[in-house]
């Protein structure tokens, strides 16, 4: 347990070395979330200005409603897949020593933006497959469609940075990720896991501080004094989402960069090689 988190701190620190020399890496969750929100306004939007959702929800209308959930999956991996090719991109060339900018990772994701598109109607498709299965059946279902879901994506976990590095089409792109994750132990992908849980524990201190400042605004002051100590709670949990958001398309792109070159960069081997151990 306590190797473990020591690899988990040290990754962190890796990627938050990264982070640091280029701090606007942290500009495209950003850019990604305020994208996001949007998608989500302009489907919703419609929806419950017209009343529109008892006809959603009416069994005869399924095909409908579920016509209108695809298309907002298609466009809303379209943004996030956009937006993590950016981070991506820009973090490779700084592995690679230059000095990337929030153009130049932008210019990159935008010449690959029909993979891109082609990849998020695949994803969608896939998404859309796995729900009506977990919906539609019963236990068994339930849990196929999680294992279909958890293979899929240790499937595509890299294929971001070969749709960023390679000039291949979606399917290639998925097939190539497939086949980097088959010729390693994909299932000791302990950075992401490492970084997510050192995430995890960073979200949990937070909440602890913020209750601890909240208790003391109610206590000592009066209820009012809550309401900053919310807004702050509020803006500390966005960040570190978006802290979180870039540390892993930096690692991703540091893990994808080691298995295709042996390069681990600012990365310690003996962390990336637990992730990607030869067979």
């Amino acid at each position: 347990m306590a190797g473990g988190i020591g690899n988990s701190v040290a990754l962190l620190k890796a990627s938050a070395n990264v982070l640091k020399l280029d701090k606007e890496l942290m500009v495209f969750p950003v850019m990604s979330g305020i994208a996001s929100i949007l998608v989500v306004a302009s489907f919703a939007a419609p929806v419950v200005m017209t009343g529109a959702g008892d006809v959603f929800a009416n069994t005869d209308s399924s095909y409908l409603a579920m016509s209108v959930l695809f298309m907002f999956y298609v466009v809303q991996y379209t943004v996030i897949f956009f937006f993590n090719s950016a981070l991506v991109g820009a973090a490779l060339i700084r592995l690679d020593g230059g000095d990337p900018t929030v153009s130049d990772g932008l210019a990159i994701a935008s010449k690959r933006m029909g993979a891109i598109l082609g990849y998020a109607v695949i994803a969608a498709t896939v998404g859309m497959v796995l729900r009506m299965i977990s919906e539609r059946g019963g236990i068994f279902a339930k849990i196929a469609a999680l294992i279909g879901g958890v293979a899929w994506t240790m499937a595509t976990y890299l294929a971001v940075p070969v749709l960023v590095t390679k000039n291949l089409g979606p399917i290639d792109a998925i097939k190539e990720s497939a086949q980097v994750f088959r010729r390693t132990w994909g299932e000791q992908i302990s950075g992401n896991f490492g970084l997510s849980w050192a995430m995890f524990l960073a979200f949990i201190a937070w909440f602890g501080v913020s209750f601890a400042m909240g208790w003391v605004a109610v206590t000592v002051f009066s209820p009012a004094a809550l309401i900053p100590v919310v807004v702050l709670g509020v803006l500390g949990l966005i960040f570190l989402s978006l802290l979180g958001s870039a540390l892993k398309g930096i690692y991703t792109a540091a893990l994808y960069r080691y298995a295709m070159t042996g390069d681990t960069g600012p990365f310690d081997a003996r962390f990336l090689g637990g992730a990607f151990g030869t067979r």
